[in-house]
């Protein structure tokens, strides 16, 4: 097996007003998540966020602690949440605990001095396991959860090209976490347009995770401060950090889905400062 890793330092906003393409590119996109039995990570100093994929096909796939991180687990001073996003269904055992992932279905993994390994079901299938880690301060139990678990809302409507529904999943009020917060929103055929009217949040950063985007299609990511908006053209299974100060939101040429991961001070879904769309420059 194999394990990639890169850091990624936060930017100031001042100075990202001055970023051309390639450099909002190599800050803020996360463009290879997933080959062949490889783990593949990028350490982010957005509230020290770890976004990561993995793709076991001929072995078993242990989540190593990189350098950075300075332990001897991945786990022991951090939690994790971890998607099924394609392929087939996957195994991920957790010390001696072993959790079936299925297509869209998640596991949150608490901190803990134990072992995780990705395993997929059928070698020709291999399973994509998209995830996000955070520190944490404490140990919450492992747990898988399903969109039947989840706190599922309709938003948005067709007429605006919005039509969704958000899936809370790893959040506080389906189990308790330290600070990780992850979801999934399913843009309904017809509808491209995800978080808006847009919003910051200052008190946390957030990852977004685009799939279900066909490969001849593509999404484009906005950012930036709401008078100072940039833009990033995305493929499917790519996936972009958004800074505290930084909207997020976007629109593509096909419907698709997308995971949402947030850490910072607070737990609460709803802190959020909303901007009117007639107020974007």
């Amino acid at each position: 097996m194999k394990t990639n890793y890169e850091l990624r330092y936060s930017a100031n906003p001042a100075d990202a007003k001055a970023y051309d393409t390639t450099r909002l590119r190599q800050d803020f996109l996360i463009e290879r998540l997933f080959a062949k039995d490889e783990v593949n990570m990028v350490y982010s100093m957005y509230d020290r966020m770890i976004v990561g994929g993995a793709m076991p096909q001929n072995k078993p796939l242990k989540l190593e602690a990189i350098e950075p991180l300075k332990a001897k687990w991945f786990t022991e001073r951090r939690e994790i949440g971890i998607y099924n996003v394609g392929g087939g269904d996957a195994t991920v055992i957790v010390g001696e605990d072993s959790f079936n992932l299925g297509y869209k279905e998640a596991l949150y993994i608490g901190r803990g001095n134990r072992d995780v390994v990705f395993e997929s079901k059928d070698a020709e299938h291999p399973a994509l396991l998209y995830f996000n880690s955070t520190p944490a301060h404490c140990c919450y139990t492992s747990r898988k959860v399903t969109k039947q678990d989840a706190i599922s809302v309709k938003m948005g409507d067709l007429a605006t090209s919005n039509a969704r529904t958000i899936n809370k999943m790893i959040v506080n009020q389906v189990l308790p976490t330290c600070q990780l917060q992850m979801g999934m929103t399913e843009l309904e055929v017809g509808s491209v347009w995800n978080t808006m009217p847009a919003h910051i949040h200052s008190r946390r950063m957030e990852a977004y995770f685009y799939f279900e985007v066909p490969d001849d299609q593509m999404v484009c990511h906005f950012m930036g401060e709401p008078d100072e908006t940039r833009h990033i053209w995305m493929r499917g299974n790519q996936a972009v950090i958004s800074p505290e100060w930084s909207i997020h939101s976007a629109a593509a040429t096909h419907n698709y889905t997308f995971i949402w991961g947030m850490a910072g001070e607070n737990l609460d879904y709803g802190d959020q400062d909303l901007f009117p769309i007639t107020d974007l420059k």
